[in-house]
């Protein structure tokens, strides 16, 4: 349990460091990703985005 606590962890630490350099290189805006007003708030759903990098991801996973 404390294994999986602490990839959750580097993982969102990551994503997080990458997150700019995602953004610049077009992730984050690719069709079907939403973005959208509400309650004031602005919200972002990156559908498309959280796919494409499952499946780079996994295909990593895959070749290591």
């Amino acid at each position: 349990m404390f294994r999986w606590l602490l990839v959750v962890f580097f993982a969102l630490l990551l994503i997080d460091w990458f997150s700019p350099l995602l953004q610049r290189i077009g992730f984050g805006r690719l069709p079907g990703d939403l973005r959208f007003r509400l309650f004031g708030r602005p919200w972002f759903i990156p559908i498309t985005t959280t796919l494409v990098l499952s499946l780079v991801a996994g295909l990593v996973a895959k070749f290591i």
